[in-house]
């Protein structure tokens, strides 16, 4: 029997390894899912490699929600520099936004750290989403709600609509897309519609 050797990773590759790992587990099996244990073996490595790498399954936690944070807000930035530069229609925004609660897992995976009291992990996500909406701000002039306010209101629509949206929708018998028509609708008034000031 013949033993093939592990190719050695760089310390850059087997992080990045490790993340794409705890990413997986997060989507197919839930935030529980993403522990040292688990990723260490879904990479071939040791769980002295990932302690190496995070010192503990909460700085594993913390290094996914900045990835999944960078990741997610510089797609949302790209598409609100689109819809400036097009129609301003923004459902690409919500969809995107929508999507990362949902189908990327960062929804179950704040209210895991919330319910466990891991709130320091969700500071990530949360200075990605800041310095985003600085870098749309500072080159736009903004009429009826404050980025802020559009921000928040939408962060806590795809966050609920993550969270509890399907059995929601079917059992109000709306279809399940209507949390994303709603928070497109209410995005599209606050700019046809300014408040006054």
């Amino acid at each position: 029997m013949s033993i093939t050797p592990r190719r050695r990773l760089s310390p850059e590759e087997s992080r990045d390894a490790a993340l794409e790992a705890a990413r997986t587990l997060l989507i197919e099996d839930g935030p529980q899912a993403v522990t040292l244990k688990a990723v260490s073996a879904k990479i071939g490595r040791t769980h002295a490699n990932l302690l190496h790498h995070f010192g503990s399954a909460a700085g594993l936690q913390k290094a996914l929600v900045a990835s999944l944070a960078e990741e997610v807000t510089g797609r949302i930035g790209e598409a609100i520099i689109r819809a400036r530069e097009t129609d301003h229609n923004p459902r690409e925004v919500v969809d995107l936004t929508f999507d990362a609660f949902d189908k990327g897992g960062a929804g179950a995976l704040a209210s895991w750290m919330i319910l466990t009291g891991n709130h320091d992990v969700l500071d990530p996500i949360l200075d990605a989403i800041h310095r985003l909406v600085d870098m749309i701000a500072k080159d736009h002039d903004h009429e009826g709600l404050t980025l802020q306010e559009e921000t928040l209101q939408l962060v806590l629509i795809a966050l609920g609509d993550a969270l509890l949206g399907a059995p929601m929708a079917k059992a109000l018998g709306l279809p399940r897309e209507k949390a994303r028509e709603l928070a497109t609708n209410s995005l599209l008034t606050a700019h046809l519609h300014p408040r006054l000031k």
